[in-house]
């Protein structure tokens, strides 16, 4: 008797919570006094890290680490504990050495990379946050958080909660189809503002821009315990 396929595994469905600013995200304009001077700076700088494609990394264009000095960073963390209410921050690193790239600023242009729509681990971070660096890329720059779009259109959730660190572990794969994904809230790029948000939504730049150094979406992103 011939044997029938096995059916399809069932998507995993997330849990879901409207994006909701001073809850979830936070906005801070002119968050720098110096701005200019931080995208100067980086810009001669000549220790950037190469990304895909000029190398084979996961990660698209190009970085410096640390992107911002100490008292740019400490404003930055200042920032974050007003806005978030949290009494202190920290940059965890695992037991086996694993950290996220904090305080490093990020070039990637339009040909270099997608929305990759991801969450960051919780075993490392609860908060993460953006800085736009670039006064001349589009509005469409900024950052999207997204939800699930399931098999038969139906929307899922936004959010990954323990004991799951990250959205691979909470889906139970990292391949998941085309389309998998809907725009849930666009954040506008402008210049010298800070998103913070929280770390287990699943977000992605909205896009990308630009070909050469001083015209690619420029950032720094930031991970930090509390």
């Amino acid at each position: 008797m011939a044997m029938k396929p096995n059916a399809p595994t069932a998507p995993r469905i997330l849990p879901y919570r409207k994006p909701v600013e001073g809850r979830d995200f936070w906005l801070v304009d002119d968050a720098l006094v110096n701005a200019r001077a931080v995208r100067e700076r980086a810009l001669t700088r000549t220790d950037w890290i190469e990304g895909f494609p000029r190398k084979p990394e996961s990660w698209p264009g190009m970085r410096i680490i640390p992107g911002l000095e100490p008292g740019e960073l400490a404003t930055i963390e200042q920032h974050v504990l007003r806005t978030t209410s949290v009494e202190k921050v920290w940059v965890e690193t695992a037991p086996d050495g694993a950290h996220l790239n904090h305080n490093c600023v990020q070039v990637v242009g339009e040909e270099e990379c997608q929305s990759r729509p991801h969450t960051d681990s919780l075993r490392l971070c609860k908060y993460a946050a953006v800085l736009y660096l670039n006064p001349d890329v589009p509005d469409d720059c900024g950052t999207s958080f997204y939800r699930q779009r399931l098999p038969n259109g139906q929307l899922g959730g936004n959010f990954v909660s323990p004991p799951h660190a990250n959205l691979v572990e909470a889906l139970g794969t990292r391949f998941v189809p085309a389309n998998s994904f809907a725009e849930d809230l666009r954040i506008d790029h402008r210049f010298n503002r800070l998103l913070i948000y929280r770390a287990n939504l699943i977000h992605s730049a909205t896009s990308y821009w630009g070909f050469d150094l001083a015209e690619k979406r420029m950032a720094a992103v930031f991970f930090w315990m509390a």
